[in-house]
């Protein structure tokens, strides 16, 4: 009877102490309590409705009564003549982003960084926030007052000169480099925002003792700056792989055109014309959605895999 009641007197102990740094942090945890309930009522719940990527799906007949068609979606994904060319174009659009979009912010934040003037430090970084805040319909509007072959300002210039005017939206060699310069110009200032803010947790007696070892200003970014930025650098680049399937849909379906279809067609765009417009076919355009997040995981894993074994931390 004694050795019950030791045992329940320890097991009594060890829920307590699971239990303390809870009601310890019980303030943070109420404070966390919105956030908490807002994944799960908004994202985790809804997951009860990925089920019906194994079925064929009819809005009236509702999750429970609809057929049952086990991996006839996924089968049927692999095998779309479409498939390649929508996997290949979702790949090249992404990898050119990673390249050139990604290490933008980096180097422009490093680069206001080195602006010691303050009014026009924060004037050249409201400046480069504010295309963030446009939609991608002002953008695109914005691209064809530019680049149309009827009114653009581009061409006019060239004709001016002596040039003949060119359809720049509806060529596609010129496809990929106005994808790119849409997104550098409307995203690079927001991207800054991030490493500004980790570039101010630099100590700064970093910097002081630099100087003192003769260290010039460039010297100081390449050593100093960027090291220390390093961590966030990485985190944002597997949140980033994370992401390889997923371009911005808004903006394509924007530039799209017959003449460029068959470069400017992805995922995105590919299930909104199916899913969307075709209402039937709710489970097939569910079925990309799975299969995009299924390969950003593997992305993510290999990211932070690479991460690790190159000596720095990665997300876990």
């Amino acid at each position: 009877m004694q050795n019950i009641d030791v045992t329940a007197q320890r097991s009594l102990l060890t829920k307590k102490k699971k239990l303390s740094p809870i009601w310890k942090y019980r303030y943070l945890y109420l404070l966390g309590l919105p956030g908490i309930v807002y994944f799960i009522v908004f994202k985790y719940a809804p997951m009860y409705g990925l089920v019906i990527v194994f079925q064929d799906y009819s809005p009236f007949l509702g999750v429970a009564k609809s057929d049952w068609v086990g991996l006839a979606n996924f089968t049927r994904l692999l095998k779309d003549p479409d498939f390649w060319r929508l996997l290949r174009n979702s790949f090249a659009i992404s990898s050119l982003s990673i390249l050139i979009a990604f290490p933008a912010p980096i180097i422009l934040s490093l680069i206001i960084n080195e602006v010691r003037h303050q009014a026009y430090k924060r004037v050249i970084q409201t400046i480069i926030y504010l295309p963030h805040f446009l939609s991608w319909v002002i953008v695109f509007s914005l691209s064809y007052i530019f680049l149309s072959s009827e009114i653009g300002f581009v061409n006019r210039i060239i004709v001016y000169f002596g040039g003949e005017s060119h359809s720049f939206l509806q060529d596609s060699s010129y496809f990929y480099p106005i994808v790119i310069m849409q997104e550098l110009w409307k995203d690079i200032g927001w991207g800054t925002i991030i490493y500004l803010a980790a570039i101010a947790g630099v100590n700064p007696s970093l910097y002081e003792a630099a100087k003192m070892d003769g260290a010039g200003r460039f010297k100081q970014m390449l050593h100093i700056t960027f090291p220390s930025i390093m961590p966030t650098v990485v985190v944002l680049f597997i949140l980033k792989m994370g992401s390889m399937l997923d371009v911005n849909f808004e903006q394509l379906i924007l530039l799209q055109n017959p003449a460029i279809n068959h470069l400017a067609e992805v995922f995105d765009t590919y299930v909104y014309k199916t899913g969307i417009q075709n209402p039937t076919d709710i489970s097939y355009s569910t079925t990309v959605g799975i299969f995009k997040s299924i390969v950003a995981l593997f992305f993510v894993l290999g990211a932070n895999y690479i991460v690790r074994k190159r000596g720095h931390e990665g997300l876990w």
